[in-house]
């Protein structure tokens, strides 16, 4: 059986779109390229971005937001009250991504980043868990030598 199609424990087993574990499983793999970047800006980005796609997944899963706000972080509050704060976090900060995605050199610290992988990680683990999905963590690939 598929991994991401998997009941969480305690968990009622539901059934997923495979374009909503597409985007889980995108997002994960974000996550992993995420900290393999060097940049700090980069690795912002990439994080930033694996956490879009955690939103994404569950506002695809539960379409009868509608369709008026302008983006997925005013949308899953809708879909999902749990994840409001999360929302607000991964808004507010959507504007630092831009001035890293820009090569803005001071827009993100490398401890930002390193900060924002990790709530990106939790937030992913969250969002899968919402939509009752368990997955097997990508591990990084790191070159040897």
């Amino acid at each position: 059986m598929d991994p991401l199609s998997q009941a969480r424990p305690g968990r009622a087993r539901c059934r997923v779109a495979p374009a909503v574990l597409a985007l889980l499983q995108s997002a994960r793999q974000g996550l992993a390229e995420a900290a393999e970047e060097g940049g700090a800006g980069s690795r912002y980005v990439a994080a930033h971005l694996a956490a879009l796609r955690a939103a994404a997944a569950i506002v695809a899963a539960r379409p009868e937001a509608g369709k008026a706000p302008k983006s997925v972080w005013e949308l899953l509050p809708r879909v999902e009250p749990t994840l409001s704060e999360w929302a607000a976090f991964f808004a507010a900060g959507a504007r630092k991504r831009a001035a890293a995605e820009a090569g803005l050199a001071r827009a993100v610290s490398a401890a930002e980043a390193d900060d924002l992988l990790r709530d990106a990680e939790t937030f992913l683990s969250l969002a899968e868990d919402a939509l009752g999905v368990t997955v097997q963590p990508v591990l990084p690939l790191r070159s040897v030598g």
